[in-house]
């Protein structure tokens, strides 16, 4: 996903309304375009096509958790080991918890690149549980969002069917795609969870989307002090899945 907090600002008058701010819309239409590739150890990107450290398969006394997103949990333009995810593995190691991580997001990732690879991932690390966090870049290049929620339920449904429980988390569009797309775009998330009865973040960048000391150079991508709050946004889901 490549989504800033630069893009709004809360305006003064106490509504808690979000503005875009000017010069946002170009820098979404460059980060949606950008190839797909694998997580950065540094600030450089690393080459195309790898996932963001995908871990082994998980012996079978312990239980794995999968993450299929993009960027905003392939630690993208982060030290390695810094991001959202590798957090959750120290806090997971922690609190005790018997749970393996394998971290399979690839920056760029769409919907239709996540169903394709899900097989796959299911075979490889057959988790017990699967967080899908994708549809972000589907929705910044415009694509058909029957498609991406069509993508989206095909993921969670191969999770469950293996046995697995799906989390799914929920994304926002800025104001620059129109209302009546972005509307859409943010209804589809709790529409899927709804009817493939799984739970929901329902929006996985709350409290860091609107600030902007929470974003890397780029004004995109999300840095290391924003980490610790996306966890914080995912953990009461999946602890209750744990």
């Amino acid at each position: 996903m490549k989504l800033h907090s630069s893009m709004y600002e809360t305006l003064p008058d106490g509504q808690g309304r979000r503005r875009m701010l000017r010069g946002a819309a170009s820098l979404i239409a460059i980060a949606a375009l950008a190839p797909r590739t694998a997580s950065a150890a540094t600030r450089a990107e690393a080459p195309a096509a790898a996932p963001a450290a995908a871990s082994p398969a998980a012996s079978p006394a312990r239980r794995t958790i999968l993450v299929v997103g993009d960027s905003l949990s392939a630690e993208y333009g982060l030290r390695r080991g810094s991001g959202w995810v590798e957090l959750l593995t120290e806090r997971l190691k922690g609190n005790g918890k018997p749970f393996a991580v394998a971290n399979a997001s690839v920056s760029g990732e769409t919907t239709a690149g996540g169903r394709t690879r899900i097989a796959s991932l299911l075979e490889r690390h057959r988790p017990a549980i699967v967080v899908i966090e994708l549809g972000a870049n589907d929705a910044l290049r415009g694509l058909d969002l029957s498609a991406t929620e069509a993508n989206l339920r095909e993921m969670i449904r191969a999770a469950s069917k293996v046995g697995a429980r799906p989390l799914l988390l929920g994304m926002m569009l800025p104001p620059n795609y129109g209302r009546a797309y972005g509307e859409r775009f943010q209804a589809l998330f709790p529409k899927l969870a709804k009817a493939e009865k799984v739970p929901l973040v329902p929006f996985f960048l709350d409290g860091v989307a609107d600030r902007m000391e929470y974003f890397q150079s780029d004004r995109i991508h999300p840095n290391e002090s924003a980490q610790p709050r996306l966890l914080e946004n995912v953990w009461p889901a999946l602890s209750k899945l744990l």
